[in-house]
């Protein structure tokens, strides 16, 4: 499972299929959020089918933030490398600056979690985003003063991923919050909207397009667009219980009590679960992804770069797609026929030597990665109690990023030793047998109010 899935439905009747947890804290609704006023001219009717007025204002202005920051990421994804390569040519410390992005989420991520649920989530957000905005400040102007060498970059880099664990975590748990349960579907499918047309579609092209004409200019960019997000979140208004105090206790205390809260839910366990293993496999595979396309497919850096541009594209798809799917298949087989077609996308890519059968398999691939991981997230939103989100929230994320780290190693060490074909059969093989092993559970998924929530 990709991180996007990170990880990413119109309006309509609760999915069928999809009923979680009975337990009263469990996110039913947003009392005390304001329906949206009428959209007005002639961008009203594309507004209203977006952003339904029932989902309320403060959903919108969170949209808007997400938006905005989700491009300011997707910027920085491409021209941080870029970046970091202008300063050095040694293969350690390129690799050591893909590390340090990665390495926030599991140092921090649990701790975030309590941080979201003991703290007013908006102030949090907004706090966060203007340090990511204060170093991406800061480093914009030492590039442009010519006065960051390659440990300045590679520390600015590592305090921008600590704070985007933070902003993330929290932004995610403001969802719920905002948002009735039944419509948790269309505003997570909308969330990840952003995040694959803007952070992984437009982004990258136009942040190395800005690194090309200098190389401060998409640091600087990606501290605007984060400064409007923090204009945009902070006109959300929060319903009253979601201001409630956290009653204070250890901070070892408070992560306990979300692993343990997800250990007992048989449900939230297996997505988390599976979220794991499948990152496992997805980043042994991926992670060597450059080399595969070159030496099997015979794709040079602008071939490569089609590849994640046509997953992306077919993200797109399955935004499309979405609505018309959960009208009329289970979120139970969602989840089934998801996991199976990320299964055969490893089998298929270790047969292939097509790079237009690649094509075509990434672009499934990605519009997959949408459905899979909308529904799996507004399954956990229903299922987790109000002040549990951010912690549960950040058992799941560190699931995701653990799962990316342990697999890359795998797939590096199996690509040095066996050729570049082996961690894709090390996906295939892994994906196959946890399948099989959790398919009875998924339906039980899906169904998630007939046991009993555990006791917080």
């Amino acid at each position: 499972m990709s991180p996007s899935s990170p990880r990413a439905s119109p309006a309509r009747a609760p999915a069928r299929g999809l009923a979680v947890t009975a337990d009263p804290e469990a996110s039913t609704g947003a009392p005390g959020t304001t329906p949206a006023p009428p959209p007005r001219g002639v961008a009203g009717p594309l507004v209203e089918r977006l952003l339904p007025a029932r989902l309320g204002t403060g959903i919108r202005w969170l949209l808007a933030s997400s938006w905005s920051t989700n491009l300011g990421d997707g910027l920085l994804l491409a021209a941080g490398p870029l970046l970091v390569a202008s300063r050095t040519d040694d293969p350690f410390l390129v690799a050591l600056a893909a590390l340090l992005t990665w390495l926030p989420p599991l140092l921090f991520g649990l701790w975030a979690g309590v941080l979201t649920d003991r703290l007013d989530r908006r102030r949090l957000v907004v706090t966060v985003n203007v340090v990511r905005v204060g170093v991406l400040a800061a480093l914009a102007a030492a590039v442009a003063l010519d006065a960051a060498p390659i440990a300045v970059v590679l520390a600015a880099l590592f305090l921008v991923a600590t704070a985007e664990t933070f902003a993330d975590n929290t932004f995610n748990a403001l969802v719920p919050t905002l948002v009735a349960r039944d419509d948790l579907a269309v505003a997570n499918a909308r969330m990840q909207t952003a995040f694959i047309a803007l952070n992984q579609l437009a982004g990258p092209p136009l942040g190395a397009a800005l690194f090309a004409v200098g190389h401060a200019w998409p640091v600087a960019a990606d501290a605007l667009l984060v400064a409007a997000g923090v204009a945009l979140v902070a006109r959300v208004r929060l319903p009253e219980r979601a201001s409630d105090h956290h009653e204070r206790s250890h901070v070892l205390a408070d992560v306990a009590e979300g692993v343990r809260w997800v250990w007992h839910h048989a449900a939230v366990r297996t997505l988390v679960l599976t979220i794991l293993i499948f990152n496992v496999t997805f980043g042994a595979a991926f992670s060597v992804l450059v080399l595969y396309a070159q030496e099997r497919l015979g794709l040079g850096e602008v071939g490569y770069g089609l590849l994640t541009t046509t997953q992306a594209l077919g993200g797109l798809a399955g935004i499309a797609a979405y609505g018309w799917l959960t009208a009329r298949v289970s979120l139970a087989n969602l989840l089934r026929v998801g996991l199976v077609i990320e299964t055969l996308t490893h089998l298929a890519l270790a047969l292939t030597t097509q790079a237009w059968l690649a094509l075509g398999i990434f672009f499934v691939f990605g519009a997959h990665a949408f459905v899979w991981g909308t529904t799996s997230v507004t399954v956990r939103q229903r299922a987790v109690p109000h002040r549990l989100q951010g912690r549960v929230g950040s058992v799941n994320l560190v699931g995701v990023f653990g799962g990316l780290v342990l697999g890359a190693g795998i797939g590096g060490a199996l690509a040095q030793r066996y050729g570049v074909t082996a961690p894709f059969w090390f996906a295939f093989a892994g994906s196959a047998v946890f399948v099989v092993l959790i398919w009875h559970q998924l339906r039980h998924v899906a169904h998630a109010d007939e046991q009993d929530a555990p006791a917080a």
